[in-house]
């Protein structure tokens, strides 16, 4: 009986201790702190360098450039990004424009490694001057020119339209490999390349290394390598830019075939906080001949240089290689301006 007694004392100890701490409070774990999604920014910032390169060729006349931009953001989630921006470079054009001016937008959607983007780009030239002059009152193909262009002539007899502006619509995609790779792929179209009445498709590679952050120690500074090869291809430009016929010659007094040409770029640069200091080396394949027929450049100079598309000869270096210290300046509104 007394085991009995024991044995059911036990059993009730047991049956209160787990009644008891179930009625017990269990004190509840944190959760943890939403992150609030603010999804609009801007990305903001200045650079100078000492010489302008667009695909290969020089904007700036191999003279050195300043240029800004500001761009207002909208994330529809973390993975899609509308925006819109303006940006300006200091040039030296054969119409002396002012300056370039542009106005862009579009989409970045990302999906997975792969980030895309898709927009319209706008290029302006404020500012310029028509130059034709040497005497003539028509283009080549016989069509009248207005007072401006007839009054203003280029010492080397290279011609230039008032306006260069244009667009193009692109697409890029970035595959990004690990932190340390990654690959792009571009393409941009305008149907008015400079104004000059030919089409223009350019087609580029991309690829990137970035060093491993302490690759200096702690001090803070990154590096990367990147290059890029691409092609841009041209039709046939209006009468404007059409020339006189030479004995054994094409007939391209209503338009010339606007020069297509390889270019390729590849450089080193190193990161500190919101500075980028980028070194790099361009060129591309145009010859000096079918560089000044494409660029009317305003230094050109020479007779020796002839080509179909280049009667006089004259020859430029506004497509040659080019060496290019840029110094750039790129912050966020949320991360730089909390």
């Amino acid at each position: 009986m007394k085991k009995v007694a024991l044995l059911a004392t036990a059993l009730a100890m047991v049956t209160t201790g787990s009644a008891f701490a179930a009625d017990m409070a269990v004190k509840a774990k944190k959760a943890p702190p939403v992150v609030a999604f603010d999804p609009w920014d801007i990305a903001f910032g200045a650079a100078i360098m000492n010489d302008y390169i667009f695909r290969g060729i020089t904007q700036s006349n191999h003279k050195a450039s300043v240029a800004a931009y500001f761009e207002p953001r909208y994330n529809v989630t973390k993975d899609l990004q509308l925006y819109a921006g303006v940006a300006g470079e200091s040039i030296s054009f054969p119409n002396r424009a002012a300056a370039e001016i542009d106005i862009y937008g579009g989409i970045r959607p990302t999906f997975g490694a792969f980030a895309f983007d898709v927009g319209v780009w706008g290029y302006l030239y404020p500012g310029g001057t028509c130059y034709y002059g040497g005497g003539a009152v028509t283009d080549t193909a016989g069509n009248a020119l207005n007072a401006e262009c007839i009054a203003n002539t280029l010492t080397n007899l290279n011609v230039a339209k008032r306006d260069a502006s244009f667009y193009e619509v692109y697409g890029k995609v970035t595959y990004t490999v690990n932190d340390s790779f990654s690959f792009g792929l571009n393409e941009f179209y305008s149907p008015n390349f400079l104004n000059t009445g030919a089409w223009g498709n350019y087609l580029s590679i991309t690829g990137k290394w970035i060093a491993p952050s302490t690759i200096f120690g702690a001090s803070g500074v990154g590096m990367y390598v990147s290059g890029e090869f691409g092609r841009q291809w041209f039709g046939t430009s209006d009468s404007f830019y059409g020339v006189a016929q030479l004995a054994g010659f094409p007939n391209y007094t209503a338009g010339i075939p606007e020069p297509s040409y390889n270019t390729w770029n590849i450089g080193v640069g190193f990161t500190y906080k919101v500075m980028t200091l980028d070194l790099r080396y361009s060129d591309t394949d145009l010859s000096k001949g079918d560089c000044n027929a494409f660029t009317s450049a305003f230094n050109a100079t020479g007779t020796t240089n002839v080509t179909p598309i280049n009667p006089g000869g004259a020859s430029s270096n506004w497509c040659g290689a080019a060496g290019v210290a840029k110094l750039s300046f790129d912050l966020t509104a949320m991360t730089n301006l909390k």
